[in-house]
């Protein structure tokens, strides 16, 4: 017998959610049955997408109505990915209301919010999953598989580097990211993914954050003293950024044009603002060092500015070493462009100068051993559909990682420790003192 599909909401519209909206139209157990934006034309956006993958089309409603909407259209499970200040907005009532939520990383993006949000699963009982993709990497898997297996011994400590290309890192200074107020900064917005990962392979909880940030590359003095500063405000129409390689065109591309250059009369949203504009209050160069409950200690580093993309890792402890190094792109073109019919510039398909991935163990006293990978640069390292199979099952198409039930998505608590070492960095860089976790967020320990 078939079953009646549970009844999905997406709330924020933007380039991000076409992962769920495509995804659970492509699930017969779920339907997607309301929009929630502030824009019309995003919405119908998504209403195109749905009417494309054959599904009728969701009701469209103003987030002011959001409340109403749940009730009205009978919401059984509400996606959010919206600006990232806004999460609480949504996922406090749709908690409230009995729905299962699956919210977009970071959860919130300061220690008020994240008190908020874990007082009401707590009064609710109800279910919160962070969307961590990157747990869903095969790579990721494995090198967790590595760790709990005891193939370096105990674990002593952890070197972990990311660097984000000038066409992946300029973006979070185009876009509404570039104010922390509305992101957090890159220490919540983007690291949380790494901070998840690191306290996720070590199975461990930071207790203790101590680090150095500055804005060195972006915004208008790092532009003006490196030469790289032109003068518009946002690059469609501005003769100045027809030739800048860090001017993002937006009509180059249908789907930004669509999602972003014809939704502005709806909301006023700049998808393309100057890197070396005003304001830009987040940091593009980062140092973080964190001390966790075991012992163990992890330096972290964090560029948004570099010649490549990628990262590497590297695990000490008592048996040897484990060593990842990923290249996701090994240089970036002047022009960015969007990489996917998304819009996306990064993460979706496999960038066109990808490299490899490279898994290497060391043991103490034997010869390394490079340990086989079966690594891709598309959908985040194979990781968002992984992680969609988890979240919502199988597709129509029954061709779903038969893994996928049995893989542990993020709870709210594992949320809220990822955004404390972010919040705890964000502290100490405008006091230069260390910060305990424990104070920071300390409803991480008390639900």
């Amino acid at each position: 017998m078939s079953r009646t599909p549970l009844r999905a909401a997406i709330v924020g519209t933007g380039h991000r959610a076409q992962t769920f909206t495509r995804g659970l139209a492509a699930r017969p157990a779920h339907r997607v049955a309301a929009l929630c934006d502030p824009s019309p034309t995003r919405m119908a956006f998504h209403n195109q997408a749905l009417a494309a993958a054959g599904e009728p089309a969701a009701t469209e409603w103003e987030p002011d109505r959001f409340t109403d909407m749940l009730a009205k259209e009978g919401i059984d499970e509400v996606v959010v990915t919206t600006v990232d200040a806004a999460h609480d907005r949504y996922i406090v009532p749709a908690l409230q209301a009995g729905c299962r939520v699956v919210t977009e990383k970071p959860m919130t993006v300061d220690a008020d919010r994240c008190a908020r949000i874990l007082d009401t699963v707590k009064a609710t009982g109800n279910s919160l999953t962070v969307a961590f993709n990157y747990r869903f990497n095969p790579v990721h898997e494995k090198v967790r598989a590595l760790l709990a297996d005891g193939v370096i011994g105990e674990i002593l400590s952890v070197h972990f580097e990311w660097v984000l290309d000038v066409r992946h890192g300029a973006d979070y200074f185009r876009r509404w990211h570039r104010e922390k107020r509305n992101s957090g900064g890159l220490m919540v917005h983007k690291s949380s993914h790494h901070f998840d990962l690191v306290n996720w392979w070590l199975a461990d909880e930071p207790q203790e954050v101590f680090g150095y940030g500055r804005l060195g590359f972006y915004g208008p003095e790092a532009g003006e003293r490196h030469g790289l500063r032109r003068d518009y405000d946002r690059a469609h129409g501005a003769a100045p950024a027809a030739d800048d390689p860090f001017a993002l065109h937006l009509a180059d591309n249908d789907t930004l044009r669509a999602l972003y250059l014809d939704a502005e009369p709806d909301d006023g949203y700049l998808r393309d603002r100057n890197v070396f504009g005003c304001p830009v209050t987040i940091e593009d160069d980062m140092a973080v060092l964190v001390r966790y409950a075991r012992g163990a200690t992890m330096t972290y580093h964090l560029t948004a500015y570099s010649p490549w993309e990628g990262y590497r890792v590297m695990f000490n402890g008592s048996a040897g070493r484990l060593e990842l190094e990923v290249e996701e792109s090994r240089w970036a073109r002047s022009r960015p462009q969007a990489a996917s019919d998304s819009g996306a510039l990064h993460g979706d398909t496999a960038a066109e100068h990808a490299g490899g991935a490279r898994l290497t163990l060391r043991p103490l006293w034997r010869p390394p051993v490079d340990i086989p990978l079966d690594a891709a640069h598309e959908a985040h390292g194979g990781g968002d559909p992984r992680m969609l199979d988890a979240l919502f099952g199988p597709t129509d198409s029954g061709a779903s990682d038969p893994g996928a039930a049995a893989r542990p998505t993020a709870t709210q608590r594992d949320g809220a420790l990822a955004l404390a070492v972010g919040l705890a960095a964000n502290r100490c860089f405008e006091t230069g003192r260390p910060v305990t976790v424990r104070d920071l967020v300390p409803g991480v320990w008390e639900r």
